[in-house]
Protein backbone atom coordinates (compact mmCIF):
# COMPACT_ATOMS: atom_id res chain seq x y z
CA UNK A 1 0.00 0.00 0.00
CA UNK A 2 0.86 3.79 -0.70
CA UNK A 3 0.85 5.97 2.38
CA UNK A 4 -2.29 7.84 0.84
CA UNK A 5 -4.11 4.49 1.02
CA UNK A 6 -2.60 3.75 4.64
CA UNK A 7 -3.66 6.85 5.96
CA UNK A 8 -7.10 6.43 4.79
CA UNK A 9 -7.06 2.95 6.20
CA UNK A 10 -5.67 4.40 9.51
CA UNK A 11 -8.50 7.15 9.57
CA UNK A 12 -11.06 5.01 8.34
CA UNK A 13 -9.96 2.55 11.53
CA UNK A 14 -10.26 5.71 14.13
CA UNK A 15 -13.86 6.42 12.90
CA UNK A 16 -15.22 2.78 12.55
CA UNK A 17 -13.54 0.68 15.25
CA UNK A 18 -12.31 3.59 17.28
CA UNK A 19 -15.18 5.83 17.99
CA UNK A 20 -17.35 3.75 16.10
CA UNK A 21 -19.11 6.77 14.91
CA UNK A 22 -22.71 6.03 14.40
CA UNK A 23 -25.29 8.16 12.15
CA UNK A 24 -26.24 11.64 12.84
CA UNK A 25 -23.66 11.38 15.77
CA UNK A 26 -21.77 14.36 16.07
CA UNK A 27 -18.22 13.60 16.62
CA UNK A 28 -15.17 16.07 18.58
CA UNK A 29 -11.75 16.03 17.43
CA UNK A 30 -9.49 17.04 19.88
CA UNK A 31 -6.15 17.75 18.05
CA UNK A 32 -2.65 19.33 17.34
CA UNK A 33 -2.53 21.49 14.34
CA UNK A 34 0.83 19.15 12.95
CA UNK A 35 -2.19 16.34 12.25
CA UNK A 36 -4.56 19.04 9.91
CA UNK A 37 -4.31 16.60 7.15
CA UNK A 38 -5.42 13.39 8.96
CA UNK A 39 -7.83 15.11 10.78
CA UNK A 40 -9.63 16.29 7.19
CA UNK A 41 -9.45 12.79 6.20
CA UNK A 42 -10.73 11.29 9.86
CA UNK A 43 -13.87 14.44 9.13
CA UNK A 44 -14.60 12.59 5.22
CA UNK A 45 -14.93 9.14 7.02
CA UNK A 46 -16.59 10.21 9.46
CA UNK A 47 -18.84 12.50 7.00
CA UNK A 48 -19.18 9.23 4.76
CA UNK A 49 -20.20 6.77 8.22
CA UNK A 50 -23.16 9.60 8.29
CA UNK A 51 -22.05 11.91 11.23
CA UNK A 52 -23.91 15.06 11.35
CA UNK A 53 -21.42 17.57 12.77
CA UNK A 54 -17.55 17.17 12.98
CA UNK A 55 -16.02 19.84 15.28
CA UNK A 56 -12.07 20.29 15.65
CA UNK A 57 -10.98 21.77 19.18
CA UNK A 58 -6.58 23.15 17.62
CA UNK A 59 -3.97 22.92 19.96
CA UNK A 60 -0.22 24.54 19.18
CA UNK A 61 2.87 23.35 20.94
CA UNK A 62 4.65 26.67 20.09
CA UNK A 63 1.90 28.34 21.78
CA UNK A 64 1.62 25.80 24.71
CA UNK A 65 5.72 26.25 25.63
CA UNK A 66 5.20 30.75 24.75
CA UNK A 67 2.82 30.55 28.06
CA UNK A 68 4.91 28.30 29.91
CA UNK A 69 7.85 30.70 29.33
CA UNK A 70 6.32 33.62 29.65
CA UNK A 71 2.95 33.81 31.04
CA UNK A 72 2.02 34.95 34.60
CA UNK A 73 2.15 32.46 37.32
CA UNK A 74 -1.42 33.32 37.99
CA UNK A 75 -2.61 31.82 34.62
CA UNK A 76 -1.79 28.50 35.09
CA UNK A 77 -4.44 28.42 37.85
CA UNK A 78 -6.99 29.74 35.64
CA UNK A 79 -8.43 26.78 33.03
CA UNK A 80 -11.16 28.23 31.14
CA UNK A 81 -14.63 26.56 32.70
CA UNK A 82 -15.72 27.62 29.11
CA UNK A 83 -13.75 25.00 27.57
CA UNK A 84 -14.32 22.28 29.93
CA UNK A 85 -18.22 23.16 29.41
CA UNK A 86 -17.93 22.64 26.00
CA UNK A 87 -16.66 18.60 26.77
CA UNK A 88 -19.78 18.19 28.83
CA UNK A 89 -22.30 19.75 26.77
CA UNK A 90 -21.33 17.91 23.35
CA UNK A 91 -21.03 14.23 25.82
CA UNK A 92 -24.93 14.82 27.54
CA UNK A 93 -25.78 15.11 23.29
CA UNK A 94 -23.78 11.86 23.06
CA UNK A 95 -20.80 13.00 20.89
CA UNK A 96 -18.11 10.48 20.26
CA UNK A 97 -14.90 11.79 20.95
CA UNK A 98 -11.17 11.35 19.20
CA UNK A 99 -8.12 12.37 20.73
CA UNK A 100 -4.64 12.30 18.32
CA UNK A 101 -1.27 12.12 20.42
CA UNK A 102 1.94 12.98 18.93
CA UNK A 103 3.52 16.05 21.05
CA UNK A 104 7.01 16.74 21.55
CA UNK A 105 8.27 14.62 24.52
CA UNK A 106 10.51 17.30 25.60
CA UNK A 107 8.12 20.30 24.54
CA UNK A 108 8.51 21.53 28.46
CA UNK A 109 11.82 20.41 29.70
CA UNK A 110 13.57 23.09 31.38
CA UNK A 111 10.06 24.68 32.43
CA UNK A 112 9.67 25.11 36.06
CA UNK A 113 8.03 21.85 36.90
CA UNK A 114 5.76 23.70 39.38
CA UNK A 115 3.99 25.35 36.70
CA UNK A 116 3.56 22.42 34.90
CA UNK A 117 1.70 20.83 38.41
CA UNK A 118 -0.63 23.79 38.61
CA UNK A 119 -1.79 23.93 35.06
CA UNK A 120 -2.57 20.43 34.71
CA UNK A 121 -4.07 20.55 38.79
CA UNK A 122 -6.65 23.13 37.22
CA UNK A 123 -7.46 21.74 34.03
CA UNK A 124 -7.94 17.96 35.98
CA UNK A 125 -10.63 20.39 38.31
CA UNK A 126 -12.52 22.26 35.76
CA UNK A 127 -12.87 18.62 33.88
CA UNK A 128 -14.09 16.66 36.38
CA UNK A 129 -17.29 16.03 35.18
CA UNK A 130 -16.43 15.07 31.45
CA UNK A 131 -13.70 12.87 32.90
CA UNK A 132 -16.06 10.86 34.93
CA UNK A 133 -18.10 10.70 31.43
CA UNK A 134 -14.89 9.02 30.21
CA UNK A 135 -13.78 7.14 32.84
CA UNK A 136 -17.60 5.39 33.20
CA UNK A 137 -18.32 5.00 29.34
CA UNK A 138 -21.44 7.24 29.48
CA UNK A 139 -19.62 8.11 25.88
CA UNK A 140 -17.89 6.44 23.17
CA UNK A 141 -13.79 8.14 22.59
CA UNK A 142 -10.75 6.88 21.10
CA UNK A 143 -7.00 8.21 21.29
CA UNK A 144 -5.04 8.05 18.26
CA UNK A 145 -1.83 8.90 17.18
CA UNK A 146 0.04 11.10 14.21
CA UNK A 147 3.58 12.44 14.26
CA UNK A 148 4.58 15.72 14.59
CA UNK A 149 8.90 16.29 13.59
CA UNK A 150 10.03 16.57 17.37
CA UNK A 151 8.62 13.31 18.44
CA UNK A 152 9.79 11.50 15.24
CA UNK A 153 13.38 12.20 16.27
CA UNK A 154 12.89 11.62 19.54
CA UNK A 155 12.07 8.05 18.99
CA UNK A 156 14.76 7.98 15.52
CA UNK A 157 17.30 9.76 17.11
CA UNK A 158 19.77 8.98 13.54
CA UNK A 159 17.16 10.66 11.72
CA UNK A 160 16.05 13.86 10.75
CA UNK A 161 12.74 15.54 9.46
CA UNK A 162 10.29 13.53 7.03
CA UNK A 163 12.70 10.66 6.85
CA UNK A 164 12.03 10.33 10.74
CA UNK A 165 7.92 11.25 10.31
CA UNK A 166 8.15 8.64 8.10
CA UNK A 167 9.59 5.57 10.22
CA UNK A 168 7.49 7.08 12.87
CA UNK A 169 4.10 6.35 10.54
CA UNK A 170 5.44 3.06 9.59
CA UNK A 171 5.91 2.12 13.44
CA UNK A 172 2.50 3.39 13.72
CA UNK A 173 0.45 1.72 11.14
CA UNK A 174 2.45 -1.58 11.75
CA UNK A 175 0.78 -1.16 15.95
CA UNK A 176 -2.73 -0.74 14.56
CA UNK A 177 -2.73 -2.98 12.30
CA UNK A 178 -3.08 -0.99 8.97
CA UNK A 179 -0.67 -3.33 6.97
CA UNK A 180 -3.11 -6.43 7.10
CA UNK A 181 -5.17 -6.26 4.21
CA UNK A 182 -8.52 -5.73 6.25
CA UNK A 183 -7.46 -3.81 9.03
CA UNK A 184 -10.80 -3.93 10.85
CA UNK A 185 -10.98 -7.37 10.08
CA UNK A 186 -8.00 -8.03 12.05
CA UNK A 187 -8.90 -5.79 14.84
CA UNK A 188 -12.18 -7.41 15.47
CA UNK A 189 -10.02 -10.83 15.78
CA UNK A 190 -7.47 -9.03 18.20
CA UNK A 191 -10.24 -7.55 20.42
CA UNK A 192 -11.53 -11.17 20.36
CA UNK A 193 -8.25 -12.55 21.85
CA UNK A 194 -8.03 -10.12 24.64
CA UNK A 195 -11.38 -11.25 25.33
CA UNK A 196 -10.59 -14.41 26.27
CA UNK A 197 -8.00 -13.49 28.65
CA UNK A 198 -10.59 -11.22 30.06
CA UNK A 199 -12.74 -13.99 30.93
CA UNK A 200 -10.39 -16.35 32.07
CA UNK A 201 -8.55 -13.35 34.86
CA UNK A 202 -13.03 -12.60 35.54
CA UNK A 203 -13.61 -16.59 36.38
CA UNK A 204 -10.36 -17.00 38.57
CA UNK A 205 -11.79 -13.73 40.95
CA UNK A 206 -8.31 -13.12 42.36
CA UNK A 207 -8.00 -11.76 45.43
CA UNK A 208 -4.48 -9.91 45.15
CA UNK A 209 -1.89 -9.87 42.27
CA UNK A 210 2.41 -10.49 43.12
CA UNK A 211 4.61 -9.07 40.93
CA UNK A 212 8.20 -9.81 41.03
CA UNK A 213 11.03 -9.40 38.86
CA UNK A 214 14.71 -8.14 40.06
CA UNK A 215 13.51 -5.01 41.14
CA UNK A 216 9.99 -4.69 41.20
CA UNK A 217 8.26 -7.02 44.50
CA UNK A 218 4.55 -5.37 44.66
CA UNK A 219 1.37 -6.84 46.17
CA UNK A 220 -1.63 -5.37 44.73
CA UNK A 221 -4.75 -6.70 46.16
CA UNK A 222 -8.28 -6.57 43.99
CA UNK A 223 -11.86 -5.00 44.89
CA UNK A 224 -14.35 -7.80 45.94
CA UNK A 225 -16.33 -6.80 43.13
CA UNK A 226 -13.78 -6.11 40.61
CA UNK A 227 -14.34 -6.87 36.63
CA UNK A 228 -11.41 -7.49 34.20
CA UNK A 229 -11.80 -5.17 30.94
CA UNK A 230 -10.48 -5.60 27.91
CA UNK A 231 -9.34 -2.84 24.78
CA UNK A 232 -13.47 -3.12 23.74
CA UNK A 233 -15.77 -1.25 25.58
CA UNK A 234 -19.02 -0.35 24.83
CA UNK A 235 -21.07 2.93 25.75
CA UNK A 236 -24.04 4.19 27.58
CA UNK A 237 -25.92 3.72 24.39
CA UNK A 238 -24.80 0.42 23.60
CA UNK A 239 -22.21 1.43 20.82
CA UNK A 240 -19.16 -0.62 20.99
CA UNK A 241 -15.39 1.10 20.83
CA UNK A 242 -11.76 1.20 21.70
CA UNK A 243 -10.84 3.71 23.82
CA UNK A 244 -7.15 3.12 22.95
CA UNK A 245 -5.80 2.75 19.47
CA UNK A 246 -3.29 0.44 19.89
CA UNK A 247 -4.35 -1.43 22.27
CA UNK A 248 -2.84 -5.27 23.95
CA UNK A 249 -4.60 -4.59 27.53
CA UNK A 250 -6.57 -6.76 29.85
CA UNK A 251 -7.00 -4.05 33.07
CA UNK A 252 -8.89 -3.37 36.45
CA UNK A 253 -8.75 -1.44 39.42
CA UNK A 254 -6.97 -2.32 42.27
CA UNK A 255 -8.32 -1.85 46.16
CA UNK A 256 -6.90 1.77 47.23
CA UNK A 257 -5.59 0.91 50.48
CA UNK A 258 -4.36 -2.62 49.34
CA UNK A 259 -1.16 -1.64 47.71
CA UNK A 260 2.43 -2.42 49.36
CA UNK A 261 5.74 -2.89 48.01
CA UNK A 262 8.23 -1.63 45.16
CA UNK A 263 7.68 -1.17 41.63
CA UNK A 264 10.56 -0.01 39.51
CA UNK A 265 9.46 1.62 35.79
CA UNK A 266 11.08 0.12 32.97
CA UNK A 267 10.46 2.62 30.13
CA UNK A 268 10.16 6.91 30.57
CA UNK A 269 7.10 8.41 31.65
CA UNK A 270 6.50 12.01 29.21
CA UNK A 271 3.98 13.46 31.95
CA UNK A 272 2.98 16.81 30.58
CA UNK A 273 5.91 17.46 28.22
CA UNK A 274 8.66 16.04 30.62
CA UNK A 275 10.14 12.60 30.80
CA UNK A 276 10.79 10.98 34.16
CA UNK A 277 12.90 8.19 33.62
CA UNK A 278 14.38 5.21 36.15
CA UNK A 279 11.64 5.85 39.06
CA UNK A 280 10.78 3.92 41.75
CA UNK A 281 7.62 3.78 44.54
CA UNK A 282 7.01 2.26 47.58
CA UNK A 283 3.46 2.08 48.41
CA UNK A 284 2.04 1.26 52.45
CA UNK A 285 -1.40 0.57 52.59
CA UNK A 286 -1.98 1.69 49.17
CA UNK A 287 -0.42 5.13 48.97
CA UNK A 288 3.49 6.35 47.82
CA UNK A 289 5.22 6.64 50.82
CA UNK A 290 8.66 7.05 49.13
CA UNK A 291 10.13 7.47 45.61
CA UNK A 292 13.07 8.42 43.38
CA UNK A 293 13.88 9.30 39.72
CA UNK A 294 16.81 9.59 37.67
CA UNK A 295 15.72 12.59 35.65
CA UNK A 296 12.56 14.60 36.45
CA UNK A 297 11.80 13.55 40.17
CA UNK A 298 10.75 17.33 40.99
CA UNK A 299 7.94 16.49 38.09
CA UNK A 300 7.54 12.82 39.49
CA UNK A 301 6.96 14.59 42.98
CA UNK A 302 4.35 16.94 41.77
CA UNK A 303 2.34 14.42 40.46
CA UNK A 304 2.61 12.78 43.57
CA UNK A 305 1.18 15.41 45.16
CA UNK A 306 -1.69 16.60 42.72
CA UNK A 307 -4.56 15.58 45.18
CA UNK A 308 -5.31 13.16 47.95
CA UNK A 309 -5.38 9.89 45.46
CA UNK A 310 -2.73 10.99 43.10
CA UNK A 311 -0.16 9.05 45.37
CA UNK A 312 -2.67 5.72 45.30
CA UNK A 313 -2.92 3.06 42.18
CA UNK A 314 -6.15 3.30 40.44
CA UNK A 315 -5.62 0.91 37.08
CA UNK A 316 -4.22 -2.27 36.89
CA UNK A 317 -2.96 -3.45 33.39
CA UNK A 318 -1.46 -6.85 32.20
CA UNK A 319 0.31 -6.85 29.02
CA UNK A 320 2.88 -9.49 27.48
CA UNK A 321 6.62 -8.38 26.92
CA UNK A 322 6.04 -9.92 23.56
CA UNK A 323 3.55 -7.95 21.61
CA UNK A 324 3.44 -5.95 18.27
CA UNK A 325 4.46 -3.09 19.70
CA UNK A 326 7.49 -4.41 22.43
CA UNK A 327 9.02 -5.91 19.20
CA UNK A 328 9.51 -2.72 17.29
CA UNK A 329 12.41 -2.59 20.58
CA UNK A 330 11.35 1.50 19.96
CA UNK A 331 10.86 3.60 22.86
CA UNK A 332 8.20 5.43 21.95
CA UNK A 333 8.02 8.21 24.32
CA UNK A 334 4.70 8.21 24.38
CA UNK A 335 1.94 6.46 27.20
CA UNK A 336 -0.66 5.45 24.32
CA UNK A 337 2.25 3.12 22.63
CA UNK A 338 4.60 2.20 25.67
CA UNK A 339 2.11 1.14 27.81
CA UNK A 340 0.86 -1.24 25.32
CA UNK A 341 4.20 -2.72 25.53
CA UNK A 342 4.39 -3.51 28.91
CA UNK A 343 2.45 -4.66 32.03
CA UNK A 344 1.79 -1.47 33.40
CA UNK A 345 -0.42 1.06 36.52
CA UNK A 346 -2.21 3.89 36.58
CA UNK A 347 -1.73 6.65 39.47
CA UNK A 348 -5.08 8.80 40.29
CA UNK A 349 -8.36 7.25 39.29
CA UNK A 350 -9.86 3.71 38.69
CA UNK A 351 -12.13 3.23 35.43
CA UNK A 352 -16.00 3.25 37.53
CA UNK A 353 -16.65 0.30 34.75
CA UNK A 354 -13.89 -2.15 36.88
CA UNK A 355 -16.22 -2.82 39.67
CA UNK A 356 -19.88 -4.05 39.28
CA UNK A 357 -22.08 -1.45 39.00
CA UNK A 358 -19.81 1.61 38.99
CA UNK A 359 -20.84 3.02 35.88
CA UNK A 360 -23.92 4.09 37.79
CA UNK A 361 -22.49 5.10 40.94
CA UNK A 362 -21.29 9.01 41.48
CA UNK A 363 -18.21 9.97 42.91
CA UNK A 364 -18.78 9.34 46.97
CA UNK A 365 -20.32 5.35 46.17
CA UNK A 366 -16.76 4.64 43.86
CA UNK A 367 -14.80 5.95 46.99
CA UNK A 368 -16.74 3.30 49.09
CA UNK A 369 -16.24 0.27 46.97
CA UNK A 370 -12.98 0.65 47.65
CA UNK A 371 -11.35 2.09 44.36
CA UNK A 372 -9.27 5.11 43.90
CA UNK A 373 -10.57 8.68 42.82
CA UNK A 374 -8.51 11.66 41.53
CA UNK A 375 -8.61 14.35 39.08
CA UNK A 376 -5.28 12.54 37.44
CA UNK A 377 -4.78 9.56 35.89
CA UNK A 378 -1.45 8.84 34.90
CA UNK A 379 -0.08 4.87 33.02
CA UNK A 380 2.97 4.05 33.61
CA UNK A 381 5.11 1.17 32.29
CA UNK A 382 6.65 -1.59 34.74
CA UNK A 383 6.88 -4.79 32.56
CA UNK A 384 9.52 -6.74 31.54
CA UNK A 385 10.81 -9.86 29.87
CA UNK A 386 11.77 -10.72 33.60
CA UNK A 387 8.55 -10.60 35.31
CA UNK A 388 6.32 -12.93 36.79
CA UNK A 389 3.04 -12.42 38.40
CA UNK A 390 0.91 -14.78 40.54
CA UNK A 391 -2.71 -14.44 41.68
CA UNK A 392 -3.34 -15.34 44.85
CA UNK A 393 -6.79 -16.67 45.79
CA UNK A 394 -8.77 -15.80 48.94
CA UNK A 395 -6.92 -18.59 50.59
CA UNK A 396 -3.59 -17.61 50.26
CA UNK A 397 -3.10 -19.86 47.84
CA UNK A 398 -1.32 -18.62 44.34
CA UNK A 399 -1.83 -19.55 40.41
CA UNK A 400 1.00 -18.23 37.96
CA UNK A 401 -0.46 -15.61 35.66
CA UNK A 402 2.61 -14.36 33.84
CA UNK A 403 5.95 -16.41 33.97
CA UNK A 404 9.01 -14.55 32.24
CA UNK A 405 6.65 -11.42 30.73
CA UNK A 406 4.56 -13.34 28.93
CA UNK A 407 1.15 -15.06 29.88
CA UNK A 408 1.41 -18.04 31.91
CA UNK A 409 -1.83 -19.82 30.93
Amino acid sequence: MDFETKLANYADLAVRVGVNIQKDQTLYIRTPMHAAPFVREVAKKAYQAGAKHVRVEWSDEELTKIKYQYAPEEAFSDFPQWQADVLVKEAEHNAAFLNIAGSDPDLLKGVDPERIATANKASGQANSTFRRYIQSDKVSWSIVAVPSEKWAEKVFPDKQGEDAIHSLWEAIFAATRIHEEDPVTAWQAHLATLDEKMVALNDKRFHALHYTSDKTDLTIELPPTHIWASGGSTSKAGVDFVANMPTEEVFTAAKKDGVNGTVVSTKPLNYGGTLITNFSLTFKDGDVVDFSAEEGEETLQRLLDTDEGSRSIGEVALVPHRSPISNTNLIFYNTLFDENASNHLALGSAYAFNIEGGKEMDEAALKESGINQSITHVDFMMGSAEMNIDGIHADGSKEPIFRNGEWAF
